[in-house]
């Protein structure tokens, strides 16, 4: 049985995507073949698709994954879909089961069928579509994991998101809200309704009032999307406040420091369970436009590389 995926053979725009077909895999020990409903298209793919990583990260990431393209070859790494097929010695999944989770590195998502580690398979809530699924984990779990473990959030504390309307952004918003922090946001001025709606008690545009020009002093600055330089973070810290720069440069990340949190989320199920539940109750908007079929890549690859995204986008590979 043969099923469709995109490919990336080499570095470049969205246009040198390849959909293809190929034969449908097959699990191994410990593995479940997900047939996949909807996957995400995060920033992270388009760096993987295009070969631009954050300063000083090219010659390291190109090593990492690949040097002309991605050895993955088939990007994606959040899902949501049915289990078609288990491997052996797997336990508490069977075919039919509604699935979603996160494939990390090994990718492979932007497909009709996936093989992934049956641990990164969360059972997905059934009040929960496949692209809410799909769509709320790579921001949530970038927010969750550096709003809640890395800058110890507490009731009453003070936020502010730079890039809220993004996919991390939009997360980091909502899950500040739900850990009881009160939130200023920056983002356009076209998408003030969106983060007020999402929690934010304020809405700062970025376009009237620089970022690095605030007076203010927050517990938490989060900057979702990379420019803001750390000098400007700290500077806009409270005493005991901690900066994230959830997109840092490999400079400010070997800089470190008992005050700025950088540096990768980790792909815990815990996190994703939370993630889902709370997204089925309401509490989370994954914020998803679904852009179409596997051949929508292109256009969903597009709209992140000229700075549009809004929210998440999600590919349906069945469609």
């Amino acid at each position: 049985m043969e099923m469709r995926q995109v490919r990336v053979e080499r570095y470049g725009p969205p246009e040198a995507l390849a959909v293809a077909d190929a034969p449908t895999p097959r699990p191994g020990r410990g593995e479940v073949l997900v047939r996949v409903e909807a996957a995400g298209v995060s920033m992270g793919d388009a760096r993987m698709r295009s070969g631009r990583f954050p300063p000083g990260f090219g010659l390291l990431a190109r090593l990492a994954i690949g040097l002309r393209g991605p050895r993955a070859g088939v990007l994606g790494s959040t899902f949501s879909g049915v289990v078609a097929e288990v491997g052996d010695e797997v336990s508490g999944l069977a075919p039919g089961d509604e699935v979603a989770g996160m494939t990390g590195v090994r990718m492979g998502c932007h497909a009709e069928y996936a093989v992934v580690p049956a641990t990164v398979a969360v059972p997905k809530p059934a009040g929960l579509s496949h692209p809410d699924a799909a769509g709320v984990l790579f921001g949530g779990t970038t927010a969750l994991y550096f709003l809640r473990d890395r800058a110890s959030l507490r009731p009453g504390g003070t936020v502010l998101v730079n890039g809220a309307s993004g996919s991390v952004g939009s997360a980091a918003v909502q899950l500040a809200v739900i850990l009881g922090g009160t939130v200023t946001a920056v983002c356009s001025a076209a998408n003030r309704e969106l983060v007020m709606r999402l929690g934010a008690q304020r809405c700062i545009d970025y376009h009237q009032t620089p970022v690095a020009g605030l007076t203010e002093r927050f517990d938490v600055v989060f900057d979702a999307v990379g420019n803001l330089s750390r000098a400007d973070g700290l500077r806009l810290l409270s005493p005991d406040g901690v900066l994230v720069l959830a997109v840092a440069s490999l400079l400010d990340m070997v800089r470190g420091g008992r005050r700025v949190a950088t540096g990768s989320a980790p792909e815990r199920g815990d996190d994703v369970a939370e993630l889902l539940a709370l997204a089925e109750a309401g509490r989370l908007d994954p914020v998803v436009t679904v852009v179409g079929g596997l051949s929508a890549l292109p256009d969903a690859y597009r709209l992140i590389d000229g700075g549009h995204k809004v929210g998440n986008l999600v590919v349906l590979p069945g469609r």
